[in-house]
């Protein structure tokens, strides 16, 4: 029989001289010095999670772990590195052989040295967005669908449709009836082409991201003498972010940490506001389930918020029925100023109060860069961004793009432009490069035509657009599309006449633009509702001209393009949806838009889902505990639509979860000596 026979390797104790009592609070150290097994972190916003995960990594190897016994799994490369970059800073340990990165980095390392296993070659090519792209137009091809009665799915949607069922386990059928139900009709050739999809890949050796994890997953379900080998690699393994984690993740996850190793996993339960991307919040609030004898740490101690925020924030929360019990306790002194709750009149005065506030703020000491206006829905901006330009104050948006830049805004406009100036070819060839089948050749065909007629110098529109524009010869595929671009010119210019501009754009959505939204882009649904507030925002206008000029200058400042928060000498103040702030900080936030139907979104009430509106309540969480020094939570009490008339706002559900003496209502007046009709 053979021996067993262990050697130990010397490692001098405490060889980093780190005093981790006194560099850790009580409750950092208690995670952080927890001996091997199963444990799941609770750490709350502001509590340190990054210097935790580092100072446990740094413990692991004072404790003689050795570094290529440790996986350190995140969901950002900029997560990994300074993690890394914290651990070599803190230790003098060598930490070259320790795995740390993404689990699409994780899993292409892996799948690097067994691709063989699985049909690829180690050589296999990792697809971006546009090769995906690429790819997926190919299978389209060549599954022959015929799509001229109507438009079948671009190949960005289809991308994500497969994404989501690789990521939440769920059917084909299943994410187009839940999420996609407008595509039902296609999902026997949509099923096709991922069928095609699948098999080109294997035969063009090519992975795309969600392969790296459905992969490695197969890999190591396949092939258990491998995944024996990986869990004897790594007997510690720590996971950032976990509340992010989708079935799929936490699937390898479950499998590399067996029945005997480590497992810490770090993540906060009331920030999980991912579902929509496939994040699965059962995997940690299960996670004691799931791994008996787990221990839960939980870390309340706050560094980011002053008291009276936080005491907002436990309480807002605590209407949530799923969750892990903490309250965030801050490490800072109350300030003496409670968390302002500001009903206004409408959107414009709304607008007013939150940039004269920010100049007032500026006037007493936090510069711009320290000030943060967030929102559900990106389209929620528009009146804040129209005054902040009008009053000189600059801005930046984490998405990199103002109001009126995006796509879809520019698209909807080509049509206005065109009919206000019949020679602008820019505008014509980008509207008519919409429909299905007209590319760019087809496109240059259709303005000479058009130049031909004789009507583009004219200076009214023509009578009836659809009397010339059906002449025109169009590409088989399109003329149904084309027939109903002409018909909407129509409802533009009746009788020769400039339509409402309000009018102008419900009639380019409703008439052409919503079958291209919902074919072309993933969030269809969300840029429909930016072109919806356009529409409002244009029945301030009654000269479409005078509303074409504002798009024009709105479109950019003086040329400046926006950006990201890159510069930090820059002082710009940011704007940015609430689950592109998670994750930052600001002395200053402002929270517009709070009624129903805007925060809580109106789908999700619609639905009456108490799963989607309890993480709606974790969104609006994240979005106070941004907030360091100063909050402000502000809502319109109407809402002047174009076409329904004013619609009273019913002040956001959530504000009820709190009682009303955390909050200092504010009475907003006007001494504009003109009336009311002009705030401030």
């Amino acid at each position: 029989m053979a021996r067993n026979y262990t050697i130990h390797r010397h490692t001098p104790s405490h060889a980093s001289g780190i005093d981790y009592v006194a560099a850790l609070n009580a409750e950092q150290y208690a995670a952080v010095s927890s001996p091997p097994g199963r444990a799941l972190v609770i750490a709350g916003a502001g509590s340190g999670k990054t210097r935790t995960l580092t100072y446990r990594v740094s413990w692991l190897l004072d404790h003689g772990v050795d570094p290529r016994q440790i996986l350190l799994l995140t969901f950002t490369n900029k997560a990994a590195r300074e993690m890394t970059e914290r651990v070599r800073d803190l230790t003098p340990h060598d930490t070259s052989a320790l795995w740390a990165g993404t689990f699409h980095s994780i899993g292409s390392r892996i799948l690097r040295r067994h691709a063989e296993e699985i049909g690829f070659t180690r050589s296999f090519s990792i697809l971006d967005r546009d090769d995906q792209k690429s790819l997926l137009k190919a299978v389209i091809a060549d599954c022959e669908i015929d799509t001229k009665q109507r438009r079948f799915p671009k190949p960005e949607v289809l991308a994500s449709i497969y994404s989501l069922v690789e990521n939440t386990g769920s059917t084909l059928e299943e994410i187009i009836a839940d999420r996609y139900d407008h595509f039902y009709d296609w999902s026997e050739q949509i099923e096709k082409v991922r069928d095609g999809y699948i098999a080109k890949k294997l035969d063009t050796n090519s992975m795309d991201f969600d392969d790296l994890l459905v992969l490695t997953v197969r890999l190591f379900e396949d092939h258990p003498d491998l995944l024996d080998l990986y869990r004897q690699r790594f007997s510690h393994i720590l996971v950032d972010e976990y509340q992010d984690t989708n079935q799929v993740q936490g699937r390898l996850i479950d499998l590399l940490a067996g029945d005997s190793n480590s497992l810490m996993c770090v993540g906060d339960d009331a920030q999980s506001i991912y579902s929509w991307r496939g994040a699965d919040m059962s995997l940690i609030l299960g996670f004691p389930k799931r791994y008996p004898g787990a221990v839960v740490h939980t870390i309340e101690t706050n560094y980011r918020s002053v008291p009276e925020i936080l005491d907002l924030s436990n309480a807002a929360i605590r209407a949530n029925t799923g969750r892990f019990e903490k309250d965030l306790r801050s490490s800072r002194e109350a300030l003496g100023v409670k968390p302002a709750l500001v009903p206004l009149p409408e959107p414009n005065t709304q607008a007013a109060f939150v940039a004269q506030r920010m100049l007032e703020l500026r006037d007493e000491g936090i510069p711009l860069e320290e000030m943060a206006v967030l929102y559900r829905a990106h389209f929620q901006s528009l009146e804040i961004q129209m005054e902040l330009t009008s009053r000189g104050i600059p801005f930046s948006i984490t998405s990199g793009l103002r109001f009126f830049e995006q796509a879809h805004i520019k698209d909807v406009a080509a049509f206005l432009r065109f009919v206000v100036n019949r020679r602008d070819e820019v505008s014509f060839l980008r509207m008519v490069s919409l429909l299905p089948g007209i590319g760019p050749g087809s496109a240059a065909k259709l303005w000479n035509a058009w130049i031909k007629t004789g009507f583009a110098g004219n200076p009214e529109p023509p009578p009836k657009w659809s009397d010339l524009f059906l002449k025109f010869k169009v590409p088989k595929k399109a003329e149904k599309h084309w027939e109903q671009l002409c018909y909407t010119l129509d409802e533009l210019t009746p009788d020769g006449q400039f339509a409402a501009p309000s009018d102008m754009i419900f009639s380019v959505l409703e008439g052409v633009y919503d079958d291209y939204l919902r074919a072309t882009f993933d969030n269809s649904d969300s840029r429909r509702s930016d072109l919806e507030q356009l529409s409002e925002y244009a029945g301030n206008f009654t000269d479409i001209l005078e509303l074409l000029q504002q798009l024009s200058l709105m479109s950019s400042v003086d040329g400046e393009p926006t950006g990201d928060r890159s510069e930090p000498d820059d002082e710009k103040v940011t704007l940015s949806s609430i689950h592109q702030a998670k994750g930052l900080e600001w002395k200053a936030v402002f929270l517009i838009w709070l009624v129903d139907g805007q925060f809580p979104n109106g789908r999700i009430l619609d639905a009456d889902d108490q799963d989607m509106l309890e993480e709606e309540r974790r969104l609006f969480y994240v979005a106070l505990t941004r907030a360091k020094d100063e909050l402000y939570l502000t809502y319109p009490m109407m809402n002047p639509k174009s076409y329904t008339g004013d619609v009273i706002c019913k002040p956001s559900q959530f504000l009820d979860d709190f009682p009303q003496d955390l909050v200092e209502e504010w009475n907003v007046g006007n001494d504009n000596p003109w009336g009311d009709d002009i705030p401030f």
